[in-house]
């Protein structure tokens, strides 16, 4: 075979081959992640680990999104004092209203509560964990110290994020499913 034939012949089987392979099906389509879930309400209890009334607070957005705003109500907790907490969280879109607490509970490992105070002198430490040792954070203990100063106002944020395939302990990975911030008050 000549030489000069030989090189063309070569380029356009390497360009043939190059393009065929660029075209070809790949079934391997990524898994879509999955959805977050619909939370329209949060309750969150906190009973003193000594006896006592337990103390309610509560955000409700019914609407989800957009439209009507929340109500959110406001924390009062005593100073010096040692709860034990329970997050509750509902989709009341739906009929009759979804228990989103249990679908967590199932789903733990891919869940992540976190609670950040301000302005107050409040701690919160996630007491339950998932199938992997992380934290999850639907049972917490919750202690204050000395009271707020007089007529001050702190906040307590508490953020879900769903973190499923990825969840590490930390808040980066995944996405929120929910975050609220209580006005809270240490007396």
């Amino acid at each position: 075979m000549n030489k000069s034939v030989f090189r063309p012949f070569l380029l356009a089987l390497l360009a043939s081959t190059t393009l065929l392979s660029a075209c070809k099906d790949d079934n391997e389509d990524p898994t879509p992640d999955e959805d977050n879930e619909q939370i329209t309400t949060v309750t969150y209890t906190l009973t003193p680990t000594g006896g006592g009334t337990p103390v309610l607070v509560q955000y409700r957005d019914l609407d989800g999104d957009g439209g009507t705003a929340p109500t959110i109500g406001t924390l009062t907790l005593a100073a010096n004092t040692t709860y034990t907490g329970t997050l509750a969280l509902q989709d009341e879109t739906k009929t009759p209203a979804e228990n989103t607490t249990a679908e967590i509970q199932e789903k733990a490992d891919e869940h992540l509560f976190f609670f950040e105070t301000s302005g107050t002198n409040l701690t919160i430490t996630p007491t339950d964990k998932d199938k992997n040792n992380l934290a999850v954070g639907l049972t917490t203990q919750a202690v204050t110290g000395a009271a707020n100063a007089t007529g001050t106002t702190g906040t307590l944020k508490i953020t879900l994020r769903h973190q499923p395939g990825s969840k590490n302990g930390t808040f980066a990975p995944g996405s929120t499913d929910v975050e609220v911030n209580f006005p809270t008050v240490v007396r």
